[in-house]
């Protein structure tokens, strides 16, 4: 069984972050799932950047325009920092590093 449970890309009920504890090194059929939703949200949040670059580009581009895209950007950001934090969490760490103790990012963001 894996040592440190996986925060998986989506959230559950009221909004609480969800994890995963698997004894099958993510390669399981939920580890695969949540894989491939991370590179979904990674992909959606470069398209909307280029999307952003072509709008803030735009001195036309109305308010709503605008406040539109500063929530899909907040979403996307939210996203790419939970995929850091997970991906971050299962990268190897030494065994005397005591900088892991206290809240993490992902506590910090999520709650």
């Amino acid at each position: 069984m894996s040592t440190q449970p996986r925060l998986l890309p989506w959230s559950g009920a009221a909004g609480k972050p969800c994890y995963l504890v698997s004894d099958e090194d993510g390669t399981g059929p939920i580890g695969r799932l949540a894989d491939e939703l991370e590179a979904v949200q990674l992909r959606m949040g470069a398209q909307l950047l280029g999307h952003a670059r072509d709008l803030l580009g735009n001195d036309k581009a109305e308010a709503g325009e605008l406040r539109y895209l500063c929530n899909r950007l907040v979403e996307a950001l939210r996203d790419a920092l939970r995929v850091a934090e997970s991906r971050g969490r299962r990268m190897a760490v030494p065994a005397d590093d005591e900088s892991n103790e206290g809240p993490s990012l992902a506590d910090e963001v999520f709650a």
